[in-house]
């Protein structure tokens, strides 16, 4: 991964202009499909499979008429009067007669007409509600019609009445940026130039966040054309990308000042910044997004498509960091170069071992007594956790609509005037067709459900034009949020057949409305939360298990990221339930939380969690690699990450914080939370409790057990492979191309795979030239030759095969070098055997070649050409009918037809010397060859256990041996006297 970055770093860099040409024509591709697509947002919180959509998908069928949208109008007659004031009703009949005449209105209900409900005019005679029925869905109605319903409404000043319109016409279906959302930006920008000391510097990370959320909205309205988006999403798309974007781009541009200030040049040190620093950026924005794109599994369509929305803007905050901010880098060049005299120099510079820092003076203070640390940051946590079981989860009604916005103005005049459940009324469906008395049915049935404990009444019960479906409109005690409705809706559905059972004919009794949807929507995230929570648990635990191969590590992770979730839930309870601080932040409505607030807080916050984590840890896994010293690696790591980590972290509550005050009711409780989850995560969990937790652990805490360690996969987070590529290139740079090369390479052994079990080895092999590798361990013969065919590495110092250093790119070696197990396979033909695995078409050459290449090696001439001497045996020749000298060559010739630059043979068979003599004429013809047995005119490399005395490795050639004093073919590598293989000695005289 870090090679890659490097690459991608470096491309950018160099095409700088191509890099910003082409991101600024993307936005404007994108910008322009959003414009001309005309996509508008739509609240549908529809969830496939449950009760109240199978009733919604009903009415859409068998109540046409009323699949539209809707108004709604609402008189209140004046102080001191009725509605029942003829100038009153006259204006009431005017306003009806007057909407019924805009285009797009089906039906306008009047509250005095005869067979009017008698819910209609509330028992003061002071309130009357009329409801409007347009003729298609919201997003296909024109943007003006709420203008003309508004003009059509409008009474004479005289009238002793006002006029009110509300409903889903008032929907807002764009994206909306309030002043407080800009004014999270800038205290972005204040953070920023703080931390960098230029504001040339404090303006990168802004740009590059903005350039990503910009094109992450474009993508989004324009995908709204052809999919139903919500108007929420594309503000937690803005929320997370800004928050993400901006620091992803911090941590790249802190590592690429860090490494200018130390007089790395500037392509260079763009490049390695983002090889570095950006790997782990990619890690923590794939974590992020894996979360994210795991809210599919709830099966909810709405929060699907926002937790995929949210996650396109983390994948293209991440793509920015990586490629604008390296282009970025080379506009600026040594503009961005901290000035020897200035403070961001000297703060550079410094040692972080060497103390005077805030972040080395709290570290200093949390690991003093570590035990103590841990239990007052679980306790406070805890406590501040406390109100989370009190948190209450719904779907949102006009109720939490901005306060002053007609929608919300409606509903507080009908929940005035009629009482808080006519804003949440119940639909209820029944199929009839097989009733011979329909009639007696709804109505039998309208009285039986108006008898219901929190029932208010029941207006509306009607079948429809075909009489096959009966519609109830059930208007409960409270609103939809009130316990009291959600049981209500309970009983209904639990008391069906008992209902339907005195009317013959009568069945499928169903409880749908944007009420019973809300019940299943919470019921539904409900039994979703714990299932998703365990999978972003294990998630944690195996990505962390593989970057830090440690078990306490993943394990104190996340156990303090389930602290920041629990914390989150609680404050967002103490302020959204409890109403503690609620006008200071600026909420709306106290009481029950967007149903889905639990479960996009605990995804988002799980990548942020790991972000931190990564970063902090990462720099304590590496000085303790170095020295093996637990309280030393946390105190070093923890003072030279700190300062950036803080930085991160207050930029992202800043941001989520300011999505609060003005936010909609769905956004302000997502925003809250995150901002509370960020700010326990940073400072009390990862700055606190980790180094408080790793400090008491000591060792414990860098340990694996053996068996796990075998079975996890390497993923380089901190550049090692990158550090180690770098240095090998530029070695061959300076002393030429070497097939093979080891400079203090320590092999392990299977049965303890990270355990050193040799001496150092140092070598360096050139074309054409064959090693037989030999030691007293035969298991190290085993692990240095299948290690040189890409099947492993070393577990310190460093190996390199054909320019790719192992084990981070065995892959790329094990495609290009040729194992030999001689003996291998089973019984057959000698056809069958070398031409297995290749498809059908290709076998017979390949069997001629291998043949071809059989015979000129048993016939020993390394001047004759291949092909030249056919080979004592053909492809129907039995394997068990060759000699185990022509066996031996066979499975030579077979891994040598197909001209490897590099041949591995794992094994010494008993073959007469076979295997050496072909090996020896294919090194004369220029293949590199390592063998486990003799090869005439090799070299030798002694494998000399970790616990044995002795140099590194010592050599003879054709059977003689070399004085310890003779230079090796080939300049030498550095760090060495001249002798491949050689040790330096200590005092004593002992090889080290």
């Amino acid at each position: 991964m870090s090679s890659l970055l490097y690459r991608i770093g470096r491309a950018a860099y160099q095409r700088r202009a191509t890099t910003l040409a082409a991101w600024l024509l993307l936005l404007v591709l994108v910008g322009g499909a959003a414009v001309l697509g005309g996509g508008t947002l739509q609240n549908s919180f529809a969830i496939p499979g449950t009760e109240s959509q199978e009733g919604l998908d009903a009415l859409d069928q068998r109540f046409p008429q009323a699949a539209g949208a809707t108004a709604q109008i609402v008189f209140v007659a004046d102080d001191g009067a009725t509605l029942d004031d003829p100038d009153a009703r006259a204006a009431v009949e005017q306003v009806v007669a007057a909407v019924g005449q805009v285009e797009h209105v089906l039906q306008v209900s009047d509250p005095f007409a005869d067979g009017a409900p008698p819910s209609a005019v509330s028992d003061d005679r002071r309130y009357a509600q009329s409801n409007v029925q347009l003729d298609e869905v919201l997003t296909d109605l024109p943007d003006g019609l709420g203008d003309e319903l508004e003009a059509a409404a409008v009474v004479d000043p005289s009238a002793p009445l006002t006029v009110d319109l509300g409903g889903q016409v008032y929907t807002v279906t764009g994206v909306e940026i309030g002043v407080t959302e800009l004014l999270g930006v800038g205290v972005a920008v204040l953070v920023l130039a703080v931390t960098f000391g230029s504001l040339l510097a404090a303006g990168m990370p802004l740009l590059t966040a903005l350039l990503g959320v910009a094109v992450a909205l474009a993508g989004i309205l324009a995908v709204s054309a052809a999919a139903t988006i919500s108007s929420t999403t594309p503000t937690l798309a803005l929320m997370i990308g800004l928050a993400v974007g901006i620091d992803y781009a911090l941590f790249i541009l802190t590592r690429h000042r860090h490494q200018l200030a130390h007089g790395m040049a500037v392509e260079e040190s763009a490049a390695r910044a983002v090889a570095t620093a950006g790997t782990a950026v990619v890690f923590a924005g794939t974590t992020v997004i894996i979360a994210l794109i795991g809210l599919s599994v709830v099966g909810i369509p709405f929060l699907s498509v926002m937790g995929i929305a949210a996650a396109c803007a983390v994948a293209i905050a991440v793509l920015v960091a990586v490629t604008v901010l390296p282009a970025l880098m080379g506009l600026a060049g040594e503009r961005l170069r901290p000035r020897p005299t200035s403070r961001a120099a000297r703060r550079e510079l410094a040692d972080p071992a060497s103390g005077g820092t805030m972040g080395s003076r709290w570290v200093h203070v949390v690991t003093r007594v570590p035990l103590l640390t841990v239990v007052l940051v679980v306790l406070g946590v805890g406590v501040l956790a406390i109100p989370a079981s009190d948190l209450r989860l719904t779907l949102p009604d006009n109720g939490s609509a901005p306060d002053g916005s007609p929608q919300r103005t409606t509903y507080d005049l009908v929940a005035e005037g009629f009482g808080p459940g006519y804003n949440a009324p119940l639909l209820v469906t029944a199929d009839i067709i097989a009733s011979t008395d329909p009639k007696g049915a709804v109505e039998g049935l309208a009285g039986d459900l108006a008898a219901l404990d929190g029932v208010v009444a029941v207006p509306v019960a009607t079948p429809n034009p075909s009489a096959d479906t009966a519609l109830f409109q059930v208007i409960p005690e409270g609103g939809q949020a009130d316990p009291s409705t959600q049981a209500l809706v309970k009983e209904i559905r639990a008391d069906a057949d008992d209902l339907v059972a005195p009317y013959p004919g009568v069945r499928d009794l169903l409880v749908t409305g944007q009420t019973a949807v809300s019940v299943d929507v919470s019921q539904r995230l409900g039994a979703a939360l714990v299932p998703f929570g365990v999978v972003v648990v294990g998630l944690s635990l195996v990505l962390l298990l593989i970057v830090f191969r440690s078990v306490a590590v993943p394990v104190k992770a996340t156990l303090g990221y389930l602290l920041s979730v629990a914390a989150a839930f609680g404050a967002t309870a103490a302020v959204f339930e409890w109403g503690w601080g609620a006008d200071l932040i600026g909420v709306a409505l106290v009481g029950p939380v967007i149903s889905f607030m639990p479960i996009i807080v605990m995804g988002v916050l799980f990548g942020l969690a790991m972000d931190y984590e990564v970063f902090l840890v990462s720099r304590m896994h590496e000085e303790y690699a170095a020295h093996r010293e637990p309280r030393r690696a946390v105190v070093t790591g923890f003072t030279a990450s700190a300062r950036v980590v803080s930085a991160a972290a207050i930029i992202m509550i800043s941001v989520f914080a300011a999505f609060v005050p003005s936010g909609s009711d769905i956004v302000q409780p997502i925003a809250f939370g995150l901002a509370v989850g960020v700010a326990v995560d940073a400072f009390a969990v990862r700055m606190t409790l980790v180094p408080a937790v790793l400090t008491l652990l000591g060792h414990r805490a860098w340990s694996m057990p053996r068996w796990l360690d075998r079975h996890l996969p390497s993923l380089d987070v901190e550049g090692a492979a990158l550090a180690e590529q770098l240095a090998h290139e530029a070695w061959v740079a300076e002393h030429g191309p070497a097939p093979v090369r080891a400079d203090g390479a320590v092999l392990a052994t299977p049965d303890a795979p990270r355990e050193p079990a040799s001496r150092p080895v140092d070598l360096v092999l050139r074309p054409g030239e064959a090693l037989h590798v030999a030691s007293a361990d035969p298991r190290l013969v085993d692990a240095f030759l299948l290690a040189a065919a890409g099947r492993g590495g070393p577990v310190a110092g460093h190996l390199a095969v054909l320019d790719h250093p192992l084990p981070a790119q065995g892959a790329a070696v094990a495609a290009r070098v040729a194992l030999v197990l001689p003996g291998a396979g089973g019984p057959g033909t000698v056809g069958e055997h070398v031409a297995s695995g290749e498809p059908g078409r290709r076998q017979d050459a390949r069997t001629r070649r291998v043949l071809a290449v059989a015979g000129w090696l048993l016939a020993g001439d390394p001047g004759a050409d291949v092909g030249s001497t056919a080979p004592p045996f053909g492809a129907g020749t039995p394997l068990g009918a060759l000699t185990p000298g022509e066996r031996a060559v066979l499975d030579v010739a077979r891994a040598a037809a197909g001209r490897p630059p590099v041949l591995v043979v794992a094994a010494a068979p008993d073959d007469g010397g076979a295997t050496g003599r072909a090996l020896a004429l294919l090194a004369a013809r220029g293949a590199t060859v390592l063998a486990a047995g003799p090869v005439p005119g090799a070299r030798r490399l002694l494998l000399v256990p970790a616990g044995a005395p002795g140099a590194r490795g010592a050599h003879v050639a054709d059977g003689t041996p070399v004085p310890a004093a003779a230079p090796a073919p080939g300049p030498a590598p550095p760090g060495t006297d001249g002798r491949v293989g050689a040790a330096p000695a200590d005092d004593e005289g002992i090889p080290r």
